[in-house]
């Protein structure tokens, strides 16, 4: 099934907002419905492939005539990806950067096949994976481009029981990399809010991090080994768990988001299945006593699998569970709502349970039951569903993350809330700005705002300096620019300063001398020659 074309996910569970919501998004933040209709799929009508014949024939070469697609919907399908900004242009009809084909290799000698082709005729590739970037990692500073949609690599390469290793190619959506390793009795562990659409490879390429990172680490923890085909050849990295033989290649892949080449396998550490998963809620007075309460667990244990807090104007709107929106679930009107989940074998379960209970309400926390907690979990991934519909009624829904040490969290908190504000509110469309601590470690976290508004004569250009305002902020902060949605082209310009010249530098060699066409996903990343 594809993905919905203008939207997130499954049509099917697409849902439009209560009227309550409708109703106060209108009373609070003046929120109008568009005048503009809908446009349908049929109506989008992207410009003529202007690649050459002899540059699809080798396409057609290397993969097969009939996985080298040139018509409208496949392309539109395969233009950018699922941001806010992106969604919108793509509604308003813009597909000004529609791929020239879609090209979909069936193993790792048809990618390097298909990076020669392109090599030879002067074709860009961008690395297609569940296409939900939302950082513009699809958009690439190029117009003669194709999409390298990895979907027919899809299998469970080995799997070894004795070490807990898994191979898995690129183009595994999440859920069925979870239902291969689950028949054999293992997880992997990885929950982000894109489960459902998110591939294997972009998971590597992105350094993504799934919900349940207190437990099982995020993805880049778990990454073993990593086949890389570039336009200059093959990498292999990976030989045993950790190795002192230089410096570590995989780190070099890890997060390259298709700049340096197309990751074609992913070797992974796998878990045993847990016996049991529980959820339960937890009730804070403020956002700081229990962002002390899970700063706490992270750092003396125990640790949940899962840990995560909402501040007081995403627990009040019901954010903190999407399925629930407009319901304070917290029984008790103010303050902060926190999940925290526990997996594994029972009897390590109800241990844990029991010593972080201890913690929390020795920090001030109030149990609120299982409820909150099952709640969360039923609705983990509805989150983009609900932008959407946002969107559908005229309002503006966009999230931005980073991540810093604990001792600069509230001043990150505060700064990136200041900015959002200040700007959209000069703008004449004041935001609803929300925020959770969605993961943490032993040195610090990561901050995950949601901002709703009112859309404005010009959507995307209405977000643009809030997005910028957001982003001076994080650095001044002393934040990451990303945590874990990537770098792509939003963030580009910030991840620059924040490498640093010489950091710039040597990845600009790297890419060179992998890359020396510039073919690789031109633009994401790292700024164009």
């Amino acid at each position: 099934m594809d993905m919905l074309w203008n939207g997130w996910g499954d049509p099917a569970k697409a849902a439009p907002l209560p009227e309550t919501v409708t109703g106060l998004l209108r009373d609070l933040l003046g929120v109008k419905p568009r005048s503009t209709p809908a446009l349908g799929l049929e109506d989008i009508r992207p410009p003529a492939p202007t690649a050459a014949p002899a540059a699809l024939r080798a396409l057609a070469g290397a993969v097969g005539d009939e996985h080298v697609r040139t018509d409208p919907e496949s392309r539109v399908r395969h233009t950018r990806g699922k941001s806010t900004p992106d969604l919108l242009r793509l509604r308003a009809g813009d597909v000004t950067d529609v791929p020239q084909a879609v090209v979909l290799p069936a193993g790792h000698d048809e990618v390097l096949a298909v990076l020669r082709a392109c090599a030879a005729h002067g074709l860009a590739v961008v690395p297609f994976g569940g296409g939900t970037s939302v950082v513009g990692g699809l958009a690439p500073q190029r117009s003669a481009f194709v999409a390298l949609d990895l979907r027919r690599m899809n299998g469970l390469l080995d799997l070894d029981p004795v070490s807990r290793t898994a191979v898995l190619q690129p183009g595994l959506r999440a859920p069925e990399a979870e239902a291969l390793l689950a028949g054999q009795g293992f997880t992997l562990g990885h929950f982000p809010q894109s489960f459902e659409w998110a591939t294997i490879g972009g998971f590597a390429a992105a350094r993504s991090s799934g919900q349940a990172s207190a437990g099982y680490g995020r993805f880049d923890e778990m990454v073993l080994g990593l086949t890389l085909a570039t336009p200059e050849g093959t990498i292999e990295t990976g030989r045993a768990p950790r190795s002192a033989a230089g410096p570590d290649l995989r780190q070099l892949i890890l997060g390259s988001e298709g700049a340096f080449g197309v990751i074609t396998s992913v070797t992974v550490r796998i878990r045993p299945l847990p016996e049991v998963r529980v959820y339960e809620g937890w009730r804070f007075g403020s956002f700081e006593e229990g962002t002390a309460a899970l700063r706490r667990l992270a750092q003396d244990g125990p640790r949940p699998t899962v840990l995560r807090l909402s501040d007081e104007t995403e627990t009040l709107i019901g954010l903190a569970q999407p399925d629930a929106i407009g319901a304070d679930l917290t029984q008790g009107g103010a303050g902060c709502l926190a999940i925290a989940g526990y997996e594994g074998t029972a009897e390590d379960t109800a241990y844990r349970r029991e010593r972080a209970a201890a913690v929390l309400t020795d920090c001030g926390g109030t149990l609120a039951g299982t409820e909150p907690g099952e709640r969360w979990a039923h609705g983990r991934y509805s989150a983009p569903y609900l932008r959407d519909a946002l969107l559908d009624v005229g309002a503006f829904a966009e999230t931005l993350e980073t991540a810093a040490f604990w001792s600069r969290v509230p001043e990150l908190y505060t700064a990136v809330r200041t900015a959002l504000t200040d700007t959209l509110t000069r703008a004449g469309t004041p935001p609803l700005v929300m925020c959770h601590i969605s993961h943490v470690y032993e040195n610090g976290a990561s901050l995950y705002f949601t901002v709703v508004s009112a859309q404005g004569e010009d959507p995307v250009a209405h977000w643009t300096p809030a997005k910028h305002a957001a982003n001076e902020a994080v650095l001044a902060a002393g934040g990451t620019i990303s945590h874990h949605h990537g770098v792509g082209t939003d963030h580009r310009d910030w991840y620059v300063r924040e490498a640093g010249p010489l950091g710039v530098s040597a990845l600009r060699a790297v890419k060179r001398r992998l890359d020396p066409e510039g073919l690789l996903n031109p633009g994401v990343l790292l700024p164009t020659d």
